[in-house]
């Protein structure tokens, strides 16, 4: 009979040379792609629920503009009636055409005919202000609104 050797069922170690580079690597791709949020939020701003929702796919293409009544640090000075935030600041209605006209002016001026004005009103918000804000963009002619709201049931959370 022959004799048979035993092979050895041990498993090699796997070389760990190369994972520094490959940690390196995966962190400047993440520091090059991610986007910082470019505005402090200084409204409350719970948004409303609808069912029938469609997601903006290009950000790019859309002027936010913030209302609701203003957050609990700011509520003793500036009080608790809605308010409109456009980027960091407070703005009056009056400021809101000429606020969108020099987001529009910065754009190329391909994108401009599908800029998108994003309103993001808490769901509490007075609707004379929304219809102040509305009327102020019809004059500047910026007629593509859309409303952001939570996908879910309308009346969850009444």
């Amino acid at each position: 009979m022959s004799r048979y050797r035993k092979k050895s069922t041990s498993v090699p170690e796997v070389s760990t040379a190369s994972l520094p580079d490959i940690v390196f690597m995966l962190l400047f791709f993440f520091m090059t792609v991610t986007v910082m949020k470019d505005t402090v939020l200084k409204v409350d701003n719970v948004l409303p629920h609808a069912t029938e929702v469609k997601k903006l796919e290009k950000k790019d293409r859309v002027i936010s503009i913030h209302i609701g009544k203003p957050s609990s640090e700011l509520r003793e000075v500036l009080g608790s009636e809605p308010r409109i935030q456009l980027e960091d600041k407070f703005a009056n209605v009056s400021e809101v055409g000429p606020f969108v006209l020099a987001k529009l002016a910065k754009m190329p001026e391909h994108i401009r005919p599908y800029v998108t004005i994003s309103l993001k009103v808490d769901k509490k918000a007075n609707m004379g202000i929304i219809d102040d804000v509305k009327e102020e963009l019809r004059k500047v002619g910026a007629l593509k609104i859309n409303y952001t709201t939570y996908e879910g049931e309308v009346f969850r959370d009444r």
